[in-house]
């Protein structure tokens, strides 16, 4: 007869232990056991789903955050029209990345350069993605065109915003997206039967594949339209054309911290995969995103620290717009290695990512490049600093968890992991700037050259909201007040004697 440790719930075996004439009975336990296995199965299907859109849905709160930072950032003249785009960025950007973004990104299977299927998200759902997977993937693409948006601030044309964030929601960030995340991309570390330099890049929320993207797209559009008008004065000196609100940037920095809960941690797309077995079953893949998050507040809270103290010593002032970018420069920097490093690490992160965005600034400055919201030197030169300190800081315990499928792969250089993981990621950011430079950059050269770039020099010192959006964004006085006569009340003071008015 069997013994409990042989059991594996089938009919015959339960029989046994049933006595004679136990078949029935057998057949019917089994049978619960199955649905209580598949109610299982669902119940966890539906856990990863409900985690993944409200991933998507925090993700997505952060163009309110790029919304309300470009809006601070700008002066008051502008504002109606740098919100519109954001607005546009996520509409146009939507269309987009449905008829073409996420079949070109993740519709495999392809070939290592482009994704074939999904147009129109065409077969979806299937066994590997679900409407909740291109929800979230749009939150990304529409993220990428906000950061573009903000570089080319205040001078732009609003049709040329239509045509670059169509292109780059459509074609040149899913493309990207498909070399670094999708099972079939060429240096993508899920590919595991072909593996760059046995390492592929590990890129989990996109430091290089939206950060360096959105960046260096940006700083294309503003090099070719060149500096707002009295940026720079007649000698090259620098002039600080300040934006209108530091409580906008602050609220858009607070919103764009929150969603950033979503952009890290839901990378995983899913939450309910164990790690641990026995005693240690209470560790999975809910603890990676524990840390994940961890992780992402320790960088952005260093990097604010240290920009607080770094811009303080070279300017004398405590500036929170200073501190906000810092903060994001941060956050931008630990997006690519957020789930394999020690939290420890992400504060060297956040330091050194600091660092690299003042430095970018200064140099910003000495070639006469404007950026009104320092989206290039933030997201461009911090997301490429998050690409190499992912390749010395990951560990193997975290890369061999959260990339699974090949045992004993690279990892941090700093680590013991050797340089091979490095050599992959320095690659990466090779192939994004030639990349974007050699998409984005023609497609905002040609807008330049058929005068559908940048708006006229009267528009601009006018401001776009009163020249292209028929009004100001701010109401200083009711309409109805203004059509009213004025009435003026003059006192006539006679001496010893109480005062009467007169209406004139």
């Amino acid at each position: 007869m069997a013994t409990w440790a042989t059991l594996d719930c089938s009919s015959a075996q339960l029989a046994q232990l049933l006595g004679p004439n136990a078949t029935g009975a057998a057949d019917f336990i089994c049978s619960q056991f199955a649905v209580v296995s598949s109610k299982l199965s669902d119940t966890a299907y539906a856990v990863d789903t409900t985690y993944l859109l409200f991933s998507a849905y925090l993700v997505f709160s952060m163009q309110l955050g790029f919304a309300m930072l470009c809006a601070g950032s700008v002066r008051a003249k502008n504002t109606m029209n740098i919100m519109l785009t954001n607005v546009l960025d996520a509409a146009t950007g939507g269309l987009f990345y449905y008829l073409f973004g996420f079949a070109f990104a993740f519709g495999g299977p392809s070939n290592g350069f482009i994704g074939r299927h999904f147009f129109g998200l065409k077969e979806i759902p299937s066994d590997t993605f679900d409407y909740s997977h291109f929800l979230y993937q749009w939150a990304f693409a529409i993220a990428a065109a906000g950061i573009t948006s903000g570089s080319i601030a205040e001078r732009t044309q609003f049709v040329a915003y239509l045509i670059y964030s169509s292109f780059l929601t459509g074609f040149v960030y899913p493309v990207v997206s498909h070399w670094f995340w999708s099972t079939d991309g060429w240096a993508s570390a899920a590919n595991t039967q072909n593996l760059l330099f046995g390492s592929g890049v590990i890129d989990f929320a996109g430091s290089g594949v939206v950060h360096m993207v959105g960046g260096i797209a940006g700083l294309w559009g503003a090099f070719i339209e060149g500096p707002r008008i009295g940026r720079f004065d007649h000698s090259g000196r620098s002039v600080a054309l300040r934006g209108h609100s530091a409580t906008l940037v602050v609220l858009g920095t607070f919103l764009l911290w929150f969603g950033w809960y979503g952009f890290n941690p839901g990378s995983f797309t899913k939450i309910l995969s164990p790690y641990g077995t026995g005693s240690m079953s209470y560790y999975g893949q809910w603890s990676a995103v524990g840390r994940t998050a961890v992780t992402t507040t320790l960088a952005g809270c260093t990097a604010a620290l240290t920009t607080l103290f770094g811009k303080r010593i070279l300017s004398g002032h405590w500036n929170v717009t200073d501190v906000c970018n810092g903060l994001l420069g941060g956050f931008a920097a630990i997006t690519g290695g957020c789930s394999v490093v020690e939290p420890w690490a992400a504060i060297v992160c956040g330091f050194v990512a600091a660092i690299v965005l003042i430095s970018c600034n200064k140099l910003a400055e000495k070639v006469k490049y404007d950026d009104p919201l320092e989206a290039a030197q933030l997201h461009g030169g911090c997301g490429a600093w998050g690409i190499i300190f992912t390749a010395l800081f990951a560990t193997k315990k975290y890369v061999n968890e959260v990339y699974p499928g090949k045992a004993d792969r690279p990892y941090g250089l700093f680590m013991g992991g050797g340089g091979k993981m490095l050599g992959a990621h320095l690659l990466q950011i090779v192939v994004i700037i030639g990349w974007v430079s050699a998409t984005m950059g023609p497609l905002f050269f040609v807008l330049h050259k058929l005068k559908l770039l940048r708006i006229s020099a009267e528009d601009e010192m006018a401001g776009m909201d009163l020249t292209r959006h028929g009004g100001f964004a701010y109401a200083y006085h009711d309409d109805e007040d203004l059509q009213k006569p004025a009435t003026i009340q003059l006192r006539k003071v006679e001496p010893n004697s109480s005062s009467t008015p007169t209406s004139v």
